[in-house]
């Protein structure tokens, strides 16, 4: 509640003072537990390049593989067209200007992450909170990352916030992610339908790509099995591609 009155009073930095004062509360509540406020960053010799060469070309591999391969595009994909949608950097079609660079950035920083051992580099939806106080340039993000490279020295006081602390913002973050909700025609169920299906799994299985996988799998079904296969409507045509991404979608429920 004192993020969001923050946020109605148009404070700027609202998340940021929300989080700062809920650590504080927390402090007499045994919440907010402080073990320091400098150190030095830990080797990345344990984790770093440690890759299980044996298991090259194995059926493992190939289901770890592909198992992230769903997990990474889709979140990067759900998350890229719902901050882009805020941000204001989609076309009239609905299309994500300079995607395709986006989506090399992502990459490099998945596949630099890996090989340093860390859990998966991507883009992340709380980056609303920054496009939401005026943040849609490089620079933001270059600023973002000079901080956390300050923060790797100061990692037992940022490490002493609070769950309790940071889960108001995030529920904030999906209000201001909700706002394009608005353009999606409800009582339009070949479209309305598969979209909410969407919203409400991502939480419900606390994953953005299996909110997006049953999406599109609902989709297609709806499709073939109401015979509008050819809806009127050139946004609402079911094309092949749709239908192959469907299919391997259940095989990946199936057998993954």
């Amino acid at each position: 509640m004192l993020t969001a009155v923050l946020l109605v009073r148009g404070v700027f930095g609202a998340l940021f003072f929300g989080i700062l004062i809920t650590t504080a509360v927390g402090i007499p509540f045994g919440i907010t537990n402080f073990s320091g406020i400098f150190s030095t960053p830990p080797s990345v010799e344990p984790i770093f390049w440690q890759f299980e060469w044996h298991n090259i070309l194995t059926v493992d591999m190939v289901v770890v593989v592909l198992t992230f391969l769903f997990i990474d595009m889709f979140d990067t994909i759900g998350t890229l067209i719902g901050v882009s949608n805020r941000a204001g950097m989609v076309d009239d079609d609905g299309n994500v200007k300079n995607m395709n660079q986006a989506f090399m950035a992502d990459a490099i920083g998945t596949t630099v992450g890996a090989m340093l051992g860390t859990s998966t580099v991507t883009t992340y939806v709380e980056s609303a909170s920054g496009v939401n106080v005026g943040g849609r340039s490089g620079l933001t993000s270059f600023t973002t990352a000079l901080c956390f490279v300050v923060a790797l020295f100061f990692a037992p006081l940022f490490l002493a916030i609070p769950g309790q602390a940071t889960a108001a913002t995030l529920i904030l973050v999906g209000v201001m992610m909700m706002h394009d909700v608005r353009k999606v025609d409800f009582s339009d169920y070949v479209t309305g339908i598969p979209c909410f299906i969407c919203i409400v799994m991502m939480p419900m299985a606390y994953s953005i790509s299996d909110g997006i996988l049953m999406g599109v799998i609902s989709y297609v079904l709806i499709h073939l099995l109401s015979g509008t296969l050819k809806d009127k409507d050139a946004h609402n045509n079911l094309n092949w591609a749709t239908i192959l991404l469907a299919v391997l979608f259940v095989c990946r429920y199936v057998f993954l």
